[in-house]
C-alpha cells in the first residue's frame, strides 16, 4: 500500500518537534479524516533556517510532513512556496489515491507557516517605528504578500512565486485567492 520511502518517512520522521520563538507558523486540518498539521519556521537571510512540525493523524500524513520539511529546509521562501501535493507525493514514490489529501495538507501547512512570516514581516516595515527607507521605498507600488515582490498592477498572478493573487476591493492590496478575508484590512473579499 505504502511507499518503503513513505513507510521510512512514517517510522523515521524528521524535523518533528516546535520552535518556540518561530518566525512563522501554519496550521491546517482536514475535518473528515481528522488530520493536523502545524509548521514552524525560522527564517534567516530569506532562507528557511529551521523548520519542525507538529502532525496527528495517519501515517501518510507524518510522512508527508517529515517530507515537505526535508524538503524546504535551507531553501528560500519563493523556492519552498513552489513545493506542491503532487511534488511531494512524488519524492515519496507516490500515494494512494485516497491519501493525496494528505500531501495538500503538508504543503498548505508549509505556505500558511510562510505567509504567517510575511505578513508579521510586512507588519513590522508598515509599522511607525520601522525604518523610513523601506517604508518609503514600499510607497506607492504592489507587494506581492508571500514574497515581497513588486509587482505591475492588476495581475493575477505573482511571476516570481507562482502564487494566484486577487486585489481587496477595499483598500487595494493584494491576497491569496481563495482567502475569505484581506490579510490588510480585514475586509471580506469576493
Amino acid at each position: 500500500m505504502y511507499t518503503d520511502k513513505v513507510m521510512e518517512h512514517f517510522l523515521h520522521p524528521r524535523n518533528v518537534g516546535t520552535i518556540p520563538d518561530a518566525d512563522g507558523v501554519g496550521e491546517v486540518g482536514n475535518p473528515v479524516c481528522g488530520d493536523m498539521m502545524t509548521f514552524y519556521i525560522k527564517v534567516k537571510d530569506g532562507r528557511l533556517e529551521d523548520i519542525k512540525f507538529q502532525t496527528f493523524g495517519c501515517g501518510a500524513a507524518i510522512a508527508v510532513s517529515s517530507m515537505v520539511s526535508e524538503m524546504a529546509k535551507g531553501k528560500t521562501l519563493e523556492e519552498a512556496m513552489k513545493i506542491t501535493n503532487e511534488i511531494v507525493a512524488e519524492e515519496l514514490g507516490g500515494l494512494p489515491p485516497h491519501k493525496m489529501h494528505c500531501s495538500n495538507l503538508g504543503a498548505d501547512a508549509l505556505h500558511k507557516a510562510i505567509e504567517d512570516y510575511l505578513t508579521k514581516k510586512s507588519r513590522e516595515m508598515d509599522s511607525p517605528s520601522a525604518e523610513s527607507g523601506s517604508s518609503a521605498e514600499k510607497k506607492g507600488k504592489f507587494h506581492c504578500p508571500f514574497c515581497d515582490f513588486v509587482l505591475p498592477e492588476n495581475v493575477q498572478l505573482c511571476s516570481r512565486c507562482q502564487v494566484k493573487l486577487i486585489r481587496c476591493e477595499h483598500c487595494g492590496e493584494y491576497n491569496r485567492e481563495g482567502e475569505d478575508t484581506c490579510r490588510h484590512c480585514g475586509a471580506g473579499l469576493i
